[in-house]
């Protein structure tokens, strides 16, 4: 989570505090995504171990899991579209995950590689 800093003018919060709550608001959105995976994937190893051979409760956990292990390919996907869509059109400087606003944002370049 990212503090607030210098976007709060004399106790008013600027546009520039949107920034910092649309990055919040991922971390926290990333953090709850990967904390329901996990989620699934126990409750469904669970159902499938307690199961005792019953076609019916071995189709739900595997159900379980599918959908758990679905949800792990498409959010590990998205952030890989993201990171090739940085690296071919942004110029792999991290500037896609970042959200800036203000005439800075446009005209900062990326720090030269060693």
């Amino acid at each position: 989570m990212k503090p607030w800093g210098d976007c709060v003018v004399d106790g008013v919060p600027t546009l520039k505090c949107a920034e910092v709550l649309v990055g919040n608001l991922l971390f926290m959105s990333v953090s709850l995504v990967i904390i329901v995976l996990f989620i699934m994937f126990v409750i469904g190893s669970f159902s499938y171990m307690t199961s005792f051979g019953s076609p019916e409760k071995i189709k739900k956990a595997q159900g379980t899991i599918r959908f758990a292990l679905i949800g792990f390919l498409l959010f590990i996907s998205s952030f890989l579209i993201l990171k090739t869509i940085d690296f071919l059109f942004l110029g792999n400087c991290g500037k896609i995950f970042k959200f800036e606003i203000g005439s800075t944002a446009a005209t900062t370049q990326c720090p030269p590689t060693p």
